[in-house]
């Protein structure tokens, strides 16, 4: 069923398109579709992903579902792709609203469609934070906490006969 997920993305954008075209004024319904399209376009594959990973543990015995990584580089990775996937989505928002006010070309029916350009150069703002927290995790990198009574060098790395030791 989620694989029929672009299928209903394509199908919103042409009734959208087609409303809009009958002389419907553009409203919040067809701010939020571009929204919509937008934000799934963006995180689509990763929340399907995400989806079935609990679906599969939850019902089907499967493994427990992969969770973000915790420390270092690949934590800084994974910040960057969420800050480039919300703003990927915003971006295509942008662009389908543009694209349909042109479509209506009446800036009194489109006023609505203006405002949720608005709104969505708000989210890029908000996303602002996303790449302080990214960028924290690529500057300053999480480091896993030592086992319980095992001192730690100022650095945060083990002492020097534990690393040779393999652990």
């Amino acid at each position: 069923m989620l694989l029929c997920e672009p299928l209903l993305e394509v199908v919103l954008l042409v009734v959208t398109a087609i409303d809009l075209r009958n002389g419907a004024e553009g409203d919040w319904k067809h701010g939020l579709a571009a929204v919509y399209i937008g934000f799934t376009a963006a995180y689509g594959h990763y929340m399907v992903k995400w989806a079935d990973g609990h679906f599969a543990h939850r019902f089907a015995g499967g493994p427990p579902p992969m969770r973000p990584p915790k420390y270092g580089t690949a934590r800084a990775v994974h910040e960057w792709k969420m800050c480039a996937r919300s703003v990927l989505g915003a971006v295509i928002a942008l662009a389908l609203l543009q694209g349909a006010v042109r479509y209506v070309g009446d800036a009194g029916r489109s006023e609505s469609l203006v405002q949720w350009q608005h709104k969505m150069l708000f989210v890029i703002g908000v996303i602002g934070v996303s790449v302080v927290i990214a960028a924290g995790y690529t500057l300053w990198p999480k480091k896993p906490k030592a086992p319980s009574g095992e001192p730690r060098d100022p650095a945060g790395a083990l002492p020097a006969d534990r690393e040779t030791a393999g652990h």
